[in-house]
C-alpha cells in the first residue's frame, strides 16, 4: 500500500496557478494533507526539470527548526538561496508559528522571482493583519481530507469491491494518515485520531482562546457531533444542554461554536429561503470535517444516524467540488443542500439511506418537486438500482462519489 496518495484535485488546482504572481495560501484541517500536498507539488516541479536549488521548503513546527528565528532572519536566509536567474518556489509551512509572520510573507511576495505557498492550520490564519496585507494578493485552496476517490485509492491492496470500501469509509477516519494506519489495527487507528484531536483542540482552540472550562467545552463538541446534519442554533443547544443537566449560556455556545469552526472541525452551513431569495440569519447546520473524531466522541456504530452521516460525506464531497452551497427552505419543506456550481448555475440536492419505503420516497421528492424552476434536482441514496423520478436523477452514492467531474 503506498503511504503517499497523489491527490489530482488541489495538485491541478496548483498547476494552474504555478508562476502566476499571487501567493497560494492552503487551508485545512490539521493532518488533512497541507504539508504532503507541498511535497508531492515539489516533486512534480522537479520532474518537470525545476532545478533542486530553485525549490525550499520550510516546516516551522518540525521541532528541529531553530525557535529564536526572527521573520527578518528567515528572511535574509531565503533570499540568499534564491537563484535570480530564474522562478525560485518557496514553500512555508504553518509560519504563524514565527512571530510577525505576516511581514515574512509580505516581504517574500514582492520579490519578483519567488512564487510562494503557504499553509494554515486554522481560520485565523487568514485574518486579522495578515487578511489586511495581503488583500488582493493572495488564493486560498481549502483542502479536505480523503475524498472516496483517494480512500478508494488508498486501498487499492485490499480485494475489496467499490460497495464495500464504502461501508468502511462511512464509519471510519477519512484523514490521510488515519487511512493509512488502518491496516495497523483498531486501537493504532484510534490512538491517531485520538492525538490529532486532541492536538487540534489544545493549540488551535484552549491555548488561542484561553478555555477554562474545558469540560462544557468537551460536552458541546459532543453535541455538535451528535447534531450534524440537524437545524441547530446557539439557544437550542443551550437549552438542550440544560435539560440533561449541563449548564452553559447561549452566548458561550455561539463562542464555543466559533472556535470549533475556526479550527476547520466544522463546517457552519447557513439556510436559503428559495421563495424570498435571501440567506437566513438564524439556525444553521454544522458538520464534521472527519466521521473518525465522532466515532472516537461518540462511539463508533451510530446506526441511528446513518443519514446524517451520509448527509456528511455529500456536504464534504460538495465542497470539494468547489461549490457555493446553503441548505434550502421551501415553505414548510427542507432541501438538504442547494448548490452553485463552478458554471454559476444552482442545483439541489436530498440526501437519504434509501427510497425503498414508500413514506422515505415521499418525504423526499416533494421537497424538490415544489421548486418552480428547471434547475437539476437529484436525490442521492444506497439504493443500487436507481432510476429518475418525475424528472429528479436519482443516483446511487457510490457512483455519485466516484464520478469525474
Amino acid at each position: 500500500m503506498s503511504d503517499l496518495i497523489y491527490r489530482n484535485n488541489y495538485i491541478q488546482q496548483l498547476e494552474k496557478l504555478k508562476g502566476k504572481h499571487i501567493i497560494k495560501v492552503i487551508t485545512g484541517l490539521r493532518r488533512s494533507g497541507k504539508s504532503t500536498l507541498l511535497e508531492l507539488f515539489a516533486g512534480k516541479l522537479l520532474n518537470e526539470g525545476v532545478p533542486s536549488n530553485r525549490i525550499q521548503q520550510y516546516n516551522f513546527e518540525k521541532p528541529s527548526f531553530p525557535n529564536n528565528f526572527g521573520w527578518l532572519e528567515i528572511y535574509s536566509k531565503i533570499i540568499e538561496n534564491t537563484d535570480r536567474s530564474g522562478m525560485n518556489f518557496i514553500f512555508l509551512d504553518e509560519p504563524q508559528q514565527i512571530p510577525e509572520f505576516e511581514r515574512l510573507i509580505d516581504a517574500l511576495f514582492i520579490e519578483k522571482h519567488i512564487d510562494l505557498y503557504v499553509t494554515g492550520s486554522n481560520a485565523f490564519f487568514l485574518s486579522g493583519d495578515l487578511a489586511t496585507l495581503l488583500s488582493g494578493r493572495y488564493i486560498s485552496i481549502h483542502i479536505f481530507p480523503f475524498s472516496f476517490k483517494e480512500y478508494c485509492d488508498s486501498q487499492a491492496e485490499l480485494s475489496l469491491n467499490k460497495y464495500e470500501l464504502f461501508n468502511n469509509y462511512i464509519y471510519e477516519t477519512s484523514l490521510p494518515q488515519g487511512v493509512l494506519l488502518r491496516n495497523q489495527g483498531a486501537n493504532i487507528q484510534n490512538m491517531y485520531i485520538q492525538d490529532v484531536y486532541n492536538t487540534i483542540v489544545e493549540k488551535d482552540i484552549r491555548q488561542r482562546y484561553n478555555i477554562q472550562n474545558y469540560r462544557s467545552f468537551d460536552n458541546l463538541s459532543k453535541f455538535l457531533m451528535g447534531s450534524i446534519g440537524n437545524i441547530v442554533s446557539p439557544s437550542s443547544i443551550s437549552k438542550a444542554m440544560k435539560k440533561d443537566s449541563q449548564d452553559i449560556h447561549h452566548n458561550t455556545v455561539e463562542k464555543y461554536i466559533e472556535y470549533l469552526v475556526n479550527s476547520y472541525i466544522f463546517y457552519q452551513v447557513n439556510r436559503f429561503d428559495i421563495k424570498g431569495k435571501q440567506q437566513l440569519a438564524t439556525q444553521e447546520k454544522y458538520y464534521l470535517a472527519d466521521i473518525g473524531f465522532r466515532n472516537l466522541k461518540l462511539g463508533k456504530f451510530q446506526y441511528q444516524d446513518i443519514g446524517h452521516i451520509l448527509e456528511n460525506i455529500v456536504y464534504l464531497e460538495l465542497c470539494r467540488r468547489g461549490y457555493q452551497i446553503w441548505i434550502g427552505k421551501i415553505g414548510e419543506f427542507e432541501i438538504d443542500f442547494i448548490v452553485r456550481n463552478v458554471l454559476n448555475k444552482f442545483e439541489y440536492y436530498q440526501v437519504t439511506w434509501s427510497l425503498s419505503d414508500p413514506k422515505t420516497a415521499e418525504r423526499e421528492i416533494r421537497p424538490l418537486k415544489s421548486i418552480d424552476n428547471n434547475y437539476p434536482k437529484y436525490i442521492i441514496s444506497t439504493d443500487v438500482v436507481t432510476a429518475d423520478i418525475d424528472g429528479i436523477e436519482h443516483i446511487n452514492i457510490v457512483d455519485w462519489l466516484l464520478k469525474t467531474e
